[in-house]
């Protein structure tokens, strides 16, 4: 994809839908791992892009709250995400729907894809289950959902990372 200005009658117009589903199990318990999505500065220590991106975030985590995250490389396009949480029990499950857009201009803001996200957090033991399935609608060819899922599993990973590091 080249950082050209395509108008609607130069783009194809698509949709595919695809499901995914991650599993991990933590050796933290259920609260823990709820509150690294919960906690906005315990979320910025791992959702996001590249460490060299300009980066924004800002989190409001409630029932109909946002969440907007926003960065790429110095020379463009800026990705950017923004959410609304629709359903959240405390440390048990999490349901959030989210656009993505790749923004070359001011002029040119993609929206790429739109997707529904369950998150379930289960007592395994001392430690938690964690599931999260998303159902994706990836628009005009810009995104598709195995580099979907691969990036979902890289945050996933970092997010592991950081609340089983807490731990040891």
């Amino acid at each position: 994809m080249t950082n050209e200005t395509q108008t609607d009658t130069q783009v194809e117009r698509s949709v595919t839908h695809s499901t995914f589903t991650l599993e991990r199990t933590l050796a933290s318990p259920p609260a823990a791992v709820f509150a690294a999505f919960a906690d906005a500065k315990t979320k910025e220590r791992w959702f996001g892009g590249p460490p060299e991106w300009d980066a924004m975030h800002e989190m409001d985590f409630r029932v109909g709250g946002r969440e907007v995250s926003a960065g790429g490389p110095p020379e463009g396009p800026e990705h950017r995400m923004d959410g609304i949480y629709w359903d959240i029990i405390p440390d048990r499950r999490i349901v959030f729907t989210y656009e993505m857009h790749l923004k070359f201009s001011e002029q040119d803001d993609r929206r790429i894809s739109v997707s529904l996200q369950t998150i379930e957090f289960e007592p395994h033991g001392s430690g938690t289950r964690l599931t999260l399935i998303e159902a994706g609608a990836y628009l005009d060819g810009y995104d598709d959902a195995g580099q979907r899922e691969h990036g979902t599993n890289e945050l996933i990973d970092a997010m592991v990372a950081v609340v089983d590091g807490a731990r040891a």
